[in-house]
């Protein structure tokens, strides 16, 4: 019988393939109490597993497959730490030996104490969280039971299935061999799952948060997965099963014709030349950057220096990390953005927690707030700025007061370094982000006193729209062609570049298809994004002819009807 399941697209492409059903370790362990004289030995045999896990995880930092995502090395950081946990290691010592219960279900009370503690968050990002401590609270149950930690099996080598767990680790994800699965699908995760993380980086389709696939697929039934819609297709007729084979094929296809386009200038028909530049997280993303052919990072996410550790990197690690990027682009503008911490990215040691975290103490509020931090950047930031072309970007700002705070932050900075004699580039240009509506209606103030701005459209429309991005009931209504968002965006563009101010879009937007003829009709000249995504959109870019799309784009922002708009937009795209 044929059916399909709904999730959550989380890395595009298609696969077909023979389902591979991954059995899950159950968390429902006995309940016995001990004897006296036994508690010693039980504590011994816990403190025995703790020890066997933490030495699986560490081999893991050491002999990491070349193919790991960039963020792996944090992923294991994050689980090293929930091991070292008082909930997890301490509270379930005492537990053992207060009640003379064995050590699983310790371990299994204790788990769901702080599950229960995640699950209170408001914040989606760290509610996820949970997911890790019950796969570190699994690690520790399998070496207690003599079982290998790595929990996945191995496959046959002429096919490419589809795996379909209930849940599984990035660690014993990032174990697998790229070639062996065809694609991922779990009941459990979500978009910022570190799960979902690794699958991105093993550019394999993927979709989670299916909830019933490991209970109504069966070993062995052919499978499709459209990671692009997130749907996933069981044992698909005839008919079904061509259409998507032919589309797979045309994907592969494409996607190796795409890789002629790395060298070619991106240019639009009409002869104007359009900068195409990659968003990065980690210096590891480097490689990515250079095998898609960009012209620059417009967008270096530097908070993710400061995420999944347990202390903060000190100025001399940050500066050696802006160097790294700097002199690997070799004179190539690398655009790097002060830490965005709040919210979903909590450094180590935060301890706040706000009703709304998006519109709390978040990116340059926190800096200012918490000045020695700040400092402690800008100053490895300019030390790094004489090792290639450097420019600082400042997020979420919304106002003349916060800009006139970061410039004189920067000048002090400046002049601390001149007293210890340290060099740094005098010029390095200082941009704003545009990612708020009181931003962009104050464009001049931002125009007069920055080098440059760069439009952050995922807060741009979350906060224009007022709707959290990632509520399940309110996300339909995330919309980047509501006739507001269009018109702050033109009004961005248009302003910047009659004021000669270089100005990019490093959202979401910039590297989706269906916005590139758009975000070129509002005169953008300047785009950012995933790596992965660049060279379909300078495909996009060689094939479009300016004066041809600017009239079809004014009549698109006169429009106020979402099916007009839509309609406009095919046009603009056919």
């Amino acid at each position: 019988m044929s059916f399909t399941i709904h999730g959550l697209p989380v890395s595009n492409g298609i696969a077909i393939g023979p389902a591979h059903l991954v059995s899950h370790a159950s968390l429902e362990v006995s309940h016995y109490i001990l004897p006296q004289e036994k508690v010693k030995e039980e504590v011994a045999r816990l403190d025995a597993a703790l020890e066997k896990t933490r030495h699986d995880l560490a081999s893991l930092h050491e002999h990491k497959p070349q193919y790991a995502a960039a963020e792996f090395d944090a992923f294991i950081d994050l689980h090293l730490m929930i091991l070292q946990d008082e909930h997890i290691s301490h509270a379930a010592r005492n537990m053992i030996k207060g009640e003379r219960c064995n050590a699983e279900w310790a371990l299994k009370v204790q788990m769901d104490d702080l599950v229960q503690q995640f699950e209170s968050f408001d914040d989606a990002y760290l509610r996820e969280r949970k997911t890790d401590v019950i796969q570190v609270v699994e690690r520790i149950l399998k070496s207690m039971n003599g079982h290998s930690a790595h929990g996945l099996p191995e496959v046959r080598q002429d096919v490419q299935p589809i795996m379909v767990a209930h849940d599984v680790s990035p660690a014993d994800l990032i174990q697998l061999k790229p070639q062996q699965f065809a694609g991922i699908l779990t009941d459990l995760g979500g978009a910022t799952s570190h799960t979902s993380i690794v699958a991105r980086g093993l550019n394999k389709p993927c979709v989670v948060g299916l909830h019933h696939a490991r209970e109504l697929i069966k070993d062995n039934d052919m499978l499709i997965v459209d990671g692009a819609q997130g749907v996933v297709i069981v044992n698909p007729d005839k008919q079904i099963l061509a259409d998507y084979t032919l589309r797979h094929s045309e994907l592969e296809l494409e996607r190796q014709k795409l890789k002629r386009l790395k060298t070619a200038r991106a240019r639009t028909l009409d002869g104007t030349d359009i900068a195409l530049h990659a968003n990065i997280e980690l210096p590891t993303d480097l490689p990515d950057v250079t095998e898609n052919g960009a012209g620059g990072i417009g967008l270096f996410r530097s908070e993710f220096l400061f995420l999944n550790r347990e202390t903060l990197p000190d100025e001399e690690e940050q500066y050696l990390a802006y160097r790294e990027v700097a002199e690997g682009m070799e004179g190539r503008p690398v655009t790097i953005r002060t830490f965005d911490l709040g919210a979903d990215k909590q450094p180590a040691g935060a301890k706040r927690v706000a009703s709304n975290p998006a519109l709390g103490l978040r990116a340059i509020r926190l800096c200012l707030a918490e000045p020695q931090l700040f400092k402690t950047q800008l100053r490895a930031l300019l030390r790094a700025s004489v090792h290639g072309n450097i420019k600082i970007l400042i997020p979420m700002l919304s106002g003349t007061a916060e800009i006139n705070q970061t410039l004189n932050f920067i000048n002090a900075v400046k002049m601390s370094l001149d007293v210890d004699g340290i060099p740094y580039n005098t010029d390095v240009k200082i941009g704003g982000m545009i990612e708020i509506p009181a931003a962009a209606l104050s464009l001049q103030a931002f125009i007069k006193k920055l080098d440059f701005l760069s439009i952050g459209t995922n807060d741009l429309i979350q906060y224009t729209l007022a709707i959290d991005r990632t509520d399940d009931e309110v996300a339909h209504l995330y919309d980047p062609l509501h006739p507001a968002v269009l018109n702050l965006l033109a009004h961005v563009i248009g302003g910047a570049n009659k004021a000669n101010v270089p100005v990019s879009v490093c959202g979401e937007m910039a590297g989706e298809l269906a916005y590139t003829r758009l975000l070129l009709g509002l005169g953008l000249r300047q785009f950012s994004m995933h790596p992965a995504q660049l060279l379909a959109v300078k495909q996009r870019v060689l094939t479009t002819n300016l004066p041809e799309i600017s009239m079809l784009t004014q009549r698109l922002l006169r429009a106020s009807d979402p099916m007009k708009i839509r309609e406009l937009i095919d046009r603009l795209n056919g």
